[in-house]
This record gives C-alpha cells, sequence and structure tokens, in this order.
C-alpha cells in the first residue's frame, strides 16, 4: 500500500528554553561580580594611591630643607617662612596641598587630550596636625639632629683630655682660689701700718712713701688682662650684635610636642661639645662665614660683641693662672727667698721692719700676676702653657716682673694651648645654656646668606604629621594620617 504525498502531515519540532534563560541568569551574575570586583579594584587603588601621594608629598615637603643650614651645620630642616620672611607652619600646608594635588593630577598630554583616568582622585584637604621645631624642648630637637650629624663620628682623646684637665683645674682649685681677693687683703694689712714721717722742705710734717716695688706692676693692674695680653687692639675683632634678635634672647616658638625627647648621656653630650669645635671658630681660628668671630668664646660667656667675650676669657684665664703660678711661687724656696731679701732692705731702710712679711708677699703676688700676664700673653700668640708650673716653665725672674709688659711671649715648651683652655671653659658652662647660644649662633651665620635676613631658627621643622584627606569623582574618597621627619 503506499501513501500519497497529500495523505503525509506534518512533524512539529519542539525545543526546550532552559539554556538560554540559564546563560541570561549567569551573564547577569558574573556582570554583577566583574563590576563589584572593579569597584573593590577601584577603592583598593584609591586607598593605595593615597599612601604614595602622601609618602611622596610629605618626603617633597622633607626635601624643601633649609640648603645653608646644611651647608654649614650639617642639619636637615625645614625653613618654614621659605625665605619670605613671613614664618608660619601655613607655608609648609600649603606646600604639602600642592604636592598632594599635583600628585593626583593628570599629566599634561592627559590634559590636552581630554583623558580622565578610573579613580577620578582630588585633594579634598590636607592638614599638618602635629610639628616639632629646632628649639622645642630647650633645644632638644636640634641637639638630636646634631647627634645624627655626628654618629659617624668616633669620639677621640680631645674629649677625655679636656675632661682630665677640667678634674686637674678643681682638684687643684684653680677655679676657687682668688689671688687678687688676697692680694688686696694683704694691702690692706699694709696700708693700715702707719709710716715714718719726716719734714719737707717746706717745713711741714709728710708721711714717708714706702715705695714698695711690687706697686710698679700692681698699677697695671687696672688696665685689664685683655689690653694687657694683646696690647694691639686691631688684632681684636670688633663685631657688635644686638642680641635682642635672637633665639636666646626672644620668646620662640612652639612645636606641638611631636618628637621633641632627647635622652642624653655622657657620650652624647661628649660629641654635642665635638660639634662645637668643628661648626663654630674662636680667636685664632676664626671662620669666614660668621658673624660673631669668637663664637666659641660666645657660647662660654654670652656677651653681645667679640671684644667682650674675649675679654671674659681672658679674665678667667687670668684667675686660672694665678692660682696656679701662686702655688708654685710659693713653695720655691729660691724665689720666696729672693721676694724676703728685697722685703728685708726696704722695710729696713724705711725703719719698718714689722712691715717685711707684708712686702714679701705684696711682692710675690704682684710677680704672680706679672707671670700670669706673660701666661696670657703666650696663649694669645699661640703658645703653650702648662696647667701647673715648674722651674722650667717659669718664665719671668724677680727683676723681669718690673718690665712684664715688654714681655713678647714665647712658649713655655710644653702644657696646653688656647683653644685647650677655651675648651676647658665651654666644657664647664651650663649645658643648656649653650644650646640656646648656639642657636644665637647658627641664626647670625644663616642670616648672613642671601635670601636669608629673617632666618629663625625656632620656625625650623624637623618632623611633622599630616592628615591628607582624598576624594574622587565616584563619592567616596580616603584619609591618611601619617609622621614623617628625618629620622623617621
Amino acid at each position: 500500500m503506499s501513501l500519497k504525498l497529500s495523505d503525509r502531515k506534518p512533524v512539529r519540532l519542539q525545543t526546550k528554553g532552559y539554556l538560554t534563560v540559564y546563560l541570561s541568569l549567569s551573564i547577569t551574575i558574573i556582570l554583577s561580580l566583574i563590576l563589584a570586583l572593579y569597584e573593590g579594584a577601584r577603592i583598593g587603588a584609591v586607598k593605595m594611591k593615597t599612601e604614595c601621594v602622601a609618602d611622596i608629598s610629605m618626603n617633597s615637603v622633607l626635601a624643601e630643607y633649609s640648603r645653608q643650614l646644611y651647608e654649614q651645620y650639617g642639619l636637615l630642616m625645614v625653613d618654614t617662612s621659605y625665605g619670605t620672611g613671613s614664618h608660619t607652619i601655613v607655608n609648609t600646608e600649603e606646600h604639602l596641598r600642592n604636592y598632594v594635588q599635583k600628585n593626583l593630577e593628570l599629566s599634561l598630554p592627559g590634559k590636552v587630550l581630554g583623558q580622565n583616568t578610573m579613580l577620578g582622585m582630588y585633594c579634598k584637604d590636607a592638614n599638618i596636625t602635629g610639628n616639632s621645631f629646632a628649639s622645642d624642648n630647650n633645644g632638644a630637637v636640634l641637639n638630636r639632629q646634631i647627634l645624627a650629624y655626628m654618629g659617624a663620628d668616633v669620639i677621640g682623646s680631645l674629649v677625655s683630655d679636656v675632661e682630665e684637665n677640667v678634674m686637674t683645674l678643681q682638684e687643684s682649685g684653680f677655679d676657687t682660689t682668688d689671688v687678687d681677693a688676697m692680694a688686696r687683703e694683704n694691702q690692706e694689712e699694709i696700708d693700715e701700718i702707719e709710716l715714718p714721717t719726716i719734714i719737707n722742705d717746706e717745713g711741714e710734717e709728710e708721711q714717708v712713701s714706702l715705695g714698695n716695688p711690687a706697686d710698679t706692676v700692681n698699677s697695671n693692674r687696672g688696665i685689664g688682662p685683655l689690653n694687657l695680653a694683646i696690647s694691639d687692639r686691631s688684632q681684636i675683632s670688633d663685631t657688635v650684635v644686638n642680641l635682642s634678635e635672637y633665639a636666646s634672647h626672644r620668646e620662640k616658638n612652639k612645636g606641638t610636642g611631636l618628637n621633641d625627647d632627647l635622652d642624653m648621656s655622657i657620650a652624647k653630650r661628649a660629641l654635642i661639645e665635638q660639634y662645637y669645635y668643628e661648626k663654630c671658630g674662636y680667636y685664632g681660628a676664626e671662620m669666614e662665614k660668621s658673624l660673631l668671630k669668637y663664637q666659641m668664646e660666645y657660647l662660654a660667656y654670652g656677651e653681645n660683641s667679640d671684644y667682650a667675650n674675649l675679654g671674659h676669657v681672658a679674665g678667667t684665664l687670668l684667675f686660672w693662672r694665678q692660682a696656679s703660678n701662686m702655688l708654685y711661687l710659693f713653695n720655691c724656696g729660691p724665689k720666696v727667698e729672693a721676694a724676703d731679701m728685697m722685703a728685708s732692705l726696704l722695710t729696713a731702710v724705711m725703719l719698718v721692719p714689722e712691715l717685711k712679711e707684708l712686702v714679701k708677699y705684696s711682692i710675690l703676688f704682684a710677680w704672680t700676676f706679672a707671670e700670669s700676664i706673660s701666661d696670657l700673653k703666650i696663649l694669645f700668640n699661640g703658645g703653650r702653657v702648662p696647667l701647673a708650673k715648674s722651674d722650667d716653665t717659669w718664665q719671668l725672674g724677680l727683676e723681669a716682673m718690673f718690665s712684664f709688659r715688654d714681655y713678647d711671649g714665647g712658649d713655655c715648651g710644653e702644657g696646653l694651648y688656647y683653644k685647650d683652655y677655651l675648651r676647658m671653659i665651654v666644657f664647664m658652662t651650663d649645658f643648656n645654656i649653650k644650646t640656646q647660644r648656639l642657636m644665637d649662633i647658627m641664626e647670625m651665620d644663616i642670616r648672613k646668606t642671601s635670601g636669608n635676613a629673617d632666618f629663625k631658627i625656632d620656625h625650623c621643622l624637623d618632623c611633622f604629621r599630616a592628615e591628607i584627606e582624598i576624594g574622587t569623582s565616584y563619592g567616596y574618597g580616603a584619609t591618611i594620617d601619617r609622621v614623617y621627619g628625618y629620622e623617621e
């Protein structure tokens, strides 16, 4: 049996749609995941870039350290006035804010082409919330930087030698024995004794002059030790400064207490003492960069002129040298006998034997003074004088005492130089006072350089805390808080 073509029934093809629905649902989920991951990546990228920008920007602020302060004193600090004369931390905030924004901006080609990034970041704000300046905590911040600079130096024998010399000086009582007071007391006793009288040519009664040879020397005491030691005034710097303009004499700017502590040990103080001698000049070793030429002398005495500071050093040296020389002279038998013989002859002629001992000691005190002035001449001329004299290092004989001003100085052949005595004086000066005066010296010298006429050490930034707030064009942002400094 055959079927006709017309008898065939059409066949309906049926297909299932579950694959298409599944694929549509999967794509939605996948796209959601991709978008979530993209958004998460963007948020993470914003945070990461915020950290990178903060690091770059805060380091850029620190890179603007005062070049003159670094070149002259080896210290890394930001002058927050930036040479403008306007001393405020706001200047540094503006610099920080500018650095943050510059690091978030598109490059020049990107701006020209109108491109954008997936982050769309911009600086909402940048604030400095904490800071420390050089003068904070009585200069602890400054001293910490000095120690960082001196960290590679090895403390040599110089510091131990200074300590040993100071100990010898103090144990011998040279820094407390006032020979001038003893000489004045001796002279007062001489003056209390009434001398014989004679009838002069006019028939009047007149008291005989004792004619004490010590008076020839003592008449020069009022001239002053510096003028006696350095007769040519032109050799002494005539620089005078107005101290009211400098750090130790004005109310200083203060930080917030950020990282301004310093644990000071004996070794650290020794390093700082060594720093003084590397960076400061003194008589005979002046520095071209300096305003006050005798900077070490200023650390010790803080007067407003080189002459006054050097005068104080001369006075201290005379005080020490008289104590030392008196100790030797009064225990030197031959020299005491020579003074005794001169006193015996004088008082015998003047018929006042009761004055013999007093006159003898007045001669010895005058001899001590003359020898001490000769010591100062030696030191200021670059020679050596030992702390304690001996027969070999004593300079003036009894007769030479009377012409001590003509002694041109020389060298005792052994002992300490002027700089060694000066080290002792500075070493014995209060540490905090020296720190304040060192800040004065730094200000004096930096102000001599171009563009730094208003430099102030108490506005020099050592470290700072910054809070940087970043926004994006997508409605969220990031905030970061960091502390940066030269030793962080």
